[in-house]
């Protein structure tokens, strides 16, 4: 066993030797420093998953907030607490900033909170064996916002950031946007001032990059019919009844749509009767009725999932001229909402994407690929995302996100601080 381990690190000893070759000394630096302050980064990150932040856990969140604000200061950030409109109901945001005139303006993006909200069981910091962890937002996305702090901590520490404008922006409601209009105007205009902008959310791997994510949005289905006896349903003067209408639109939007590459539509809910009502905030619905009675109501709620404000606007004319088509003695209306828009696979996404696959390979860890453009949902970076080139995707690596067990996988999170450590370093030469 000896023979073959002496034989293993004599064969990749090289390779790691000619990987450190292609990095300057300066990057070589980086990477002692990092390893130098990793027990206080892990220190950190305990800290923070140690703290529930659900999104609608205002004091949770802010006390995130508050251990970055403390952290970003000591390394010589600016740092305020963007605070929202009563209205919206959610704690607000963590900004930290340099400005320069030299290199890359980058806009670095995290968020506070979780989807664990405070009346569900808690999950702490644990170690479940020597490369996984565990614990609430782990990989979603605290593990993101620590590795961010670790990078631009030993970039400071050189010197290597001085005249650089960086501007980190940590949202305190991702998971749950209170009013995307109100809530993220300020991250907006921040982000326009940047010539690049960088998401940490969970990586998908680590040999591979977010170039796109595709956009949300959601529509609600209201139907009508006339309420009579259920025995003259079809009928000339019955009709069919709103349940009947609403379960044909449905299934038309599945026979029109479905398949199409990057589109979803799903109908989460759908309650009908002869009176119903639905509260969409808290997603509670009441339905009066009887099985011989004809419907008079229905409500129907979804999402729309889509890459690219055309196929967004194709699907919407779609599902309106199918719900223009009613059955006899039924009406329709549907409505929809923007949520978040998408993130196009643009080709300064995949540039910079070709640029991280460079200091990958330089530093021996083999190249990252661009991941499926319909392989990640909504998120923050794609509010911004027409306006610069973006790139997602670089945050911890891990398993379970938004469901209790969420891991972190703690033998690449090193390595991953590494190379967004060097990558940041070339971006702002």
């Amino acid at each position: 066993m000896k023979k073959i381990t002496l034989f293993l690190i004599l064969a990749i000893a090289p390779l790691l030797s000619f990987a450190q070759q292609k990095l300057n000394k300066d990057e070589q630096k980086l990477i002692e420093l990092i390893d130098k302050n990793y027990k206080e980064t892990l220190s950190i990150l305990e800290e923070v998953i140690n703290i529930n932040s659900g999104s609608l856990n205002k004091e949770g969140v802010r006390e995130v907030g508050r251990i970055f604000e403390r952290e970003f200061q000591k390394i010589g950030f600016q740092t305020e607490w963007v605070e929202l409109p009563a209205e919206v109901n959610r704690a607000g945001h963590f900004v930290a900033t340099r400005k320069g005139t030299k290199g890359k303006k980058l806009f670095l993006i995290g968020h506070l909170d979780t989807v664990f909200e405070k009346d569900m069981p808690f999950t702490p910091f644990t170690y479940l064996n020597d490369s996984t962890a565990t614990g609430q937002g782990a990989n979603d996305m605290k593990g993101g916002d620590v590795l961010v702090l670790a990078s631009l901590k030993a970039l400071l520490q050189l010197g290597l950031l001085d005249d650089r404008t960086i501007t980190v922006y940590f949202n305190g409601d991702e998971e749950s946007t209170g009013n995307a209009a109100l809530s993220r105007k300020d991250f907006i205009e921040r982000a326009k001032q940047h010539d690049i902008a960088l998401g940490y959310e969970t990586a998908q791997g680590f040999s591979t990059a977010t170039v796109a994510r595709r956009g949300a949005g959601g529509w609600t289905l209201k139907t009508t019919g006339r309420q009579s006896h259920s025995s003259g349903v079809f009928g000339q003067g019955a009709g069919y009844g709103a349940i009947y209408e609403a379960a044909r639109i449905l299934n038309e939007f599945r026979e029109a749509l479905a398949g199409e590459k990057y589109l979803t539509f799903n109908p989460g809910q759908f309650i009908g009767g002869s009176d119903v009502s639905l509260d969409q905030t808290s997603g509670t619905g009441t339905a009066l009725g009887k099985s011989n009675i004809v419907a008079r109501e229905a409500i129907v709620t979804g999402d729309l999932r889509f890459l690219g404000e055309a196929q967004k606007e194709a699907a919407r004319a779609k599902m309106r001229e199918i719900v223009a088509k009613n059955l006899h003695q039924t009406d329709a209306e549907i409505t929809f909402y923007d949520y978040i828009p998408s993130m196009e696979p643009t080709e300064g996404n995949y540039a910079l994407a070709e640029f991280l696959s460079q200091v990958s390979q330089d530093m021996g860890y083999g190249p990252v690929k661009p991941g499926d453009p319909g392989s990640r949902g909504a998120g923050d970076i794609s509010f911004v995302a027409e306006f610069m080139d973006c790139l997602d995707g670089l945050g911890a690596s891990g398993s379970g996100a938004h469901a209790p067990g969420e891991t972190i996988n703690m033998n690449q999170f090193p390595d991953l601080i590494k190379r967004n450590t060097i990558f940041l370093y070339r971006l702002t030469r």
